[in-house]
């Protein structure tokens, strides 16, 4: 499970085809060596994107052995790049390959508008590893017609035929994921995860067959692609040998390498059953391999690799790829770990009925790491924190790893502010306390989020997974969930006894504010007017926040104000909307463990779909005087072996991508193992 929200919006207080034989210049990755007194985060900034770069601390502390293996991990991740690309929409890697083509090989006028919006159209495609955009889900619309990409095309000597051009003008596939309670979700979804004409019934009928062990189930459609075959529903299997064979044999190689220069033979074990699941696509694998990663903690370098999240599903089947290698942050995983130590105490005394609360937290461990290389689902949108693994039986039974990625949320706190802070907050206290105590709130959220929250809980016994009880609203209710018990958590003196804050008031009172000023206000400048809440995160944001401010009316908890043709929400009562998140977490955790999806269905449509029009408007007016973009995301640093005589490795470089472009162009070149 990742972790988006709290850097993705900081200054609110919570981030969170086919060419032909034509000559083309070879795509070089443009870099420099960046010192760190002067690094500069901010690569680009292009339409409701910002372009940023991380730094790798501590890379030299590492020994060449232990580089060796962060360089073939980043590398097995870029491998199976295309994958996710593959995974997002049937025609995607064609059309990538038109662009591109069309983009290095163009000679005509650059200065037209119509250039730039090409330019533009094609960063977004980019980011979004598709045409669908990343956050929201709606089709990317270009600011050209249909007859200028035909002129580029053929001035270039590319090919983009049929379905695949008239798609990026036409209103076909115009949702990634349509979570909508009136469409049938997979047929009106374009996500990849199944055939064109497969619907909703239909998974529903294959999965429900499916028997599985109740005790230690495997998570059922991970790995595959669904498709009607002369009429009869099969799998197809990502692996050696199946779907995507191509990207993952590299992937395999890479990992292969990886394994021969493991720390210790524990991770080289659990590279193995990687490998193994690979190539066999094996789900009981896949678990084995799962345990056993959990079970890895000696050693400085960990990773994150497989089909894992299920978000970009709107059954919660099918897990997309992602690649996030990890270098231990030793002085703040020391200070944090404090938060897993505790974590039986957090349960014991949160507001969950008895009957729900786990009387044994197995196994939470939590670490601030360095991000050394990301790929898939993890880049250029990048988390900050992930909780894994995902299967709820390994998890109460051996454990999960929960990571918060240090050097990320360092490079969006660097990366420059904007006004939208002063334009949004009601007062300055407000803005006081977000100013002094919102990043540690932040952290603070991240890691209750992910240690404790996401640990938290128990389903009853008899009932069936989230994935089949809620269904759809799987996802958000799951995300609320672990929301509202690090919200719960983030006023409490506990903390300040854990040495953890100065003063636990005020950091609780500063993540309040912006928690409650992001979910009411600030999100909605991601969204087009007049469109619903989409994405898990953004839904999970709104029901809480809404909830809450319902309830808190007869007693002022939050009030509403309008002040000069603005609206601010300004919370009155602390303690009582401390006591309000305590009862709406013990309510999801009792939707979770009852699997009651009536109860669920209701409260994401009540509170977190529909959006207030005319608040809406005002607020995407109030945001117009700013420039800074809304959405984040990062190249990778390029980790560079010099070879000595023999072709045997003697040391490395980290080098920084001079553009987006490049990087992206490089990546296509020598990872596009499923270039169309």
């Amino acid at each position: 499970m990742k972790n988006y929200f709290l850097m993705a919006f900081a200054i609110f207080g919570f981030l969170f085809v086919s060419c032909n034989d034509t000559k083309k210049e070879e795509p070089k990755e443009e870099t420099a060596e960046v010192k760190t007194d002067d690094f500069n985060y901010q690569v680009e900034q292009v339409a409701d994107l910002k372009i940023l770069r991380y730094q790798i601390p501590s890379w030299e502390d590492l020994t060449l052995k232990e580089q060796t293996l962060v360089y073939y991990l980043t590398q097995a991740g870029l491998a199976g790049r295309d994958m996710m690309w593959a995974q997002n929409y049937r025609h995607n890697l064609a059309i990538r390959t038109a662009l591109e083509n069309v983009y290095q090989n163009y000679k005509g006028d650059k200065n037209t508008e119509d250039w730039k919006n090409f330019e533009t159209y094609l960063k977004r495609v980019w980011f979004s590893n598709g045409i669908h955009h990343h956050y929201s889900n709606a089709k990317l619309k270009p600011d050209f017609n249909k007859e200028y990409l035909q002129q580029l095309l053929t001035e270039t000597n590319s090919t983009l035929e049929g379905e695949a051009f008239e798609v990026i003008f036409n209103d076909k596939d115009s949702k990634k994921v349509n979570l909508s309670k009136d469409a049938d979700i997979v047929l009106e979804s374009a996500i990849n995860f199944y055939g064109p004409d497969v619907t909703t019934a239909d998974v529903e009928q294959f999965y429900g067959a499916i028997k599985v062990n109740p005790e230690e189930p495997i998570e059922v459609g991970l790995n595959t692609r669904l498709v009607k075959e002369n009429g009869q529903l099969k799998e197809q299997v990502y692996k050696v040998g199946g779907l995507y064979s191509a990207a993952i044999e590299n992937v395999v190689k890479w990992l292969e390498k990886a394994k021969g220069v493991a720390e210790n033979p524990k991770q080289a074990e659990t590279l193995g059953l990687l490998i193994e699941y690979y190539r066999t696509g094996s789900l009981d694998t896949w678990d084995d391999y799962a345990v056993s990663w959990v079970e890895t903690t000696d050693g400085n370098i960990d990773w994150i690799n497989g089909f894992i999240e299920v978000y970009n599903d709107p059954k919660g089947y099918k897990g997309s790829y992602e690649n996030i290698v990890q270098i231990k942050d030793f002085d703040m995983s020391k200070k944090m770990a404090v938060l897993s130590t505790e974590a039986q105490w957090f349960e014991d005394n949160s507001p969950l009925m008895e009957e729900h609360k786990k009387d044994s937290v197995t196994g939470v461990s939590y670490k601030t790491v360095i991000v050394a290389g990301e790929a898939g689902d993890a880049s250029p949108s990048t988390p900050i924190g992930v909780n894994l693994p995902n299967n709820n039986w390994i998890r109460q039974k051996h454990g999960s790893k929960s990571v918060s990625l240090g050097n990320i949320i360092n490079a969006y706190n660097n990366a420059g502010g904007s006004g939208r802070l002063q334009e949004f907050a009601h007062d300055e206290e407000e803005i006081r306390l977000e100013k002094k105590y919102g990043q540690l709130a932040d952290k603070l959220h991240t890691a209750l989020h992910e240690v404790v929250g996401h640990a938290s809980g128990q389903i009853n016994k008899g009932v069936g997974t989230p994935k089949e009880t809620l269904k759809s609203y799987k996802s958000t209710i799951e995300e609320g969930r672990a929301d509202l018990f690090g919200l719960y958590y983030l006023m409490d003196p506990k903390l300040e006894e854990l040495g953890l804050v100065e003063n636990w008031k005020e950091t609780g009172m500063a993540a309040y504010d912006g928690y409650i000023r992001n979910g009411m206000i600030g999100q909605l400048v991601r969204l087009e007017l007049g469109d619903d809440v989409e994405e898990a995160h953004m839904r999970n944001r709104q029901w809480v926040s809404a909830w809450v401010f319902e309830k808190g009316q007869a007693d002022n908890v939050i009030v509403k104000v309008e002040r000069d043709g603005k609206t601010y929400y300004d919370i009155k009562d602390y303690d009582k909307l401390r006591e309000l998140f305590g009862q709406l977490l013990k309510e999801t955790q009792r939707i979770t463990s009852e699997g009651d999806y009536e109860a669920g269905k209701a409260l994401v449509e009540d509170y977190g779909v529909k959006v207030d029009q005319t608040l809406h408007k005002q607020v995407l007016d109030r945001n117009a005087q700013f420039k800074s973009a809304p959405y984040s995301g990062f190249v990778n640093p390029v980790i560079v072996p010099k070879m000595d005589d023999n072709g045997a490795i003697e040391s490395f470089s980290i080098e920084q991508p001079e553009s987006f472009e490049s990087q992206m162009l490089k990546y296509s070149k020598d990872y596009g193992y499923l270039k169309q």
